[in-house]
């Protein structure tokens, strides 16, 4: 019995030694940048990183990040003038673009599509809110001051649930707690996470604290009255803490899944929106990715015309 015990152990630990030389010789496991909450009280990316986010458990995305010295993953630095044209995309995952080489992030795209030497600075942090991006802009007020156009995406189901900013302390303090770091260190486990085996016991587990799961909270965008209500009532306070800048502000967002109270009011307020929804909704071709609702190349394709298609009306 013991010998059949002692086999067993030393044949699992052999499994286990194989499959992680296997999952780190093909890079098979997901990273994420580390971040942290910087001088200015801004959350960000420990800037200075590269890597690569991997999502599918045969490599089915596999882009390489580059974090800049501002925190963001980005291609160049952000370093507007007042001689240089320069547009500031903020907004959570679907800016900042993990999902795709950041050499071909939308912000290349627009830059490309203009070709007049805009430069496009991405100020993208998955989960960033109306509240973090506000904050971001007051922050770096004297940057943002010489930038010309300012263009926040927004979902109003999601980005509108807090009137104030206080930083996500508790997400930062995460990535070095004991499971963090055993998965960090462990990349078989970065992998089983990556691929979704751990997620059924995360459903279960909001299940019985009643919380929504991962899947429900990227596809609702439907809300009560009450609800929009309130998010629209947490716009106001927080365009009256931090100011708008009609002249050089739009809002990034898709006007079929945005409540009719929030486009009402910025049309009577004289708030400008750019409506990317119709153009994917026309797309004959997927515009997300096959595991998740973020955009793929063809989307993002999409959104980089939109957006350039903006500014050149705006330059008129």
């Amino acid at each position: 019995m013991k010998i059949f015990i002692a086999k067993t152990l030393l044949y699992s630990l052999l499994i286990f030694v194989f499959l992680e030389g296997l999952t780190r010789i093909f890079h098979l496991y997901q990273q994420y940048p580390a971040s942290r909450i910087n001088d200015l009280n801004v959350e960000v990316n420990t800037p200075n990183q590269k890597g690569y986010y991997v999502t599918g458990n045969r490599r089915m995305n596999f882009a390489k990040f580059n974090i800049n010295s501002s925190g963001f993953n980005s291609y160049r630095e952000f370093t507007p003038t007042k001689e240089t044209n320069e547009i500031a995309l903020i907004g959570d995952s679907f800016i900042e673009g993990l999902h795709q080489d950041y050499f071909n992030s939308i912000g290349r795209k627009v830059e490309n599509r203009l070709d007049d030497g805009t430069e496009v600075y991405e100020y993208g942090y998955s989960g960033y809110d109306l509240a973090d991006q506000l904050h971001l802009i007051s922050a770096y007020k004297e940057k943002f001051e010489l930038i010309d156009h300012i263009i926040i995406y927004i979902k109003f189901h999601n980005d509108l649930k807090r009137d104030t900013y206080i930083p996500n302390q508790y997400r930062v303090d995460l990535q070095y707690s004991t499971s963090f770091q055993i998965r960090d260190k462990v990349k078989l486990i970065a992998y089983a996470d990556g691929i979704g085996i751990f997620e059924p016991f995360r459903n279960l587990k909001n299940k019985i604290f009643g919380q929504k799961t991962k899947a429900e909270n990227e596809i609702s965008h439907i809300l009560s009255e009450k609800e929009s209500k309130e998010y629209l009532e947490n716009f106001k306070k927080l365009i009256e803490t931090y100011g708008f800048d009609k002249n050089k502000t739009v809002f990034l967002l898709d006007k079929e899944k945005t409540s009719k109270l929030f486009t009402n009011y910025c049309e009577q307020m004289g708030y400008d929106y750019i409506d990317f929804g119709s153009n994917l909704e026309r797309s004959k071709t997927p515009t997300t990715l096959i595991y998740d609702q973020h955009w793929n190349n063809h989307g993002r394709n999409i959104i980089a015309n939109v957006i350039s298609d903006y500014i050149r009306k705006k330059n008129d």
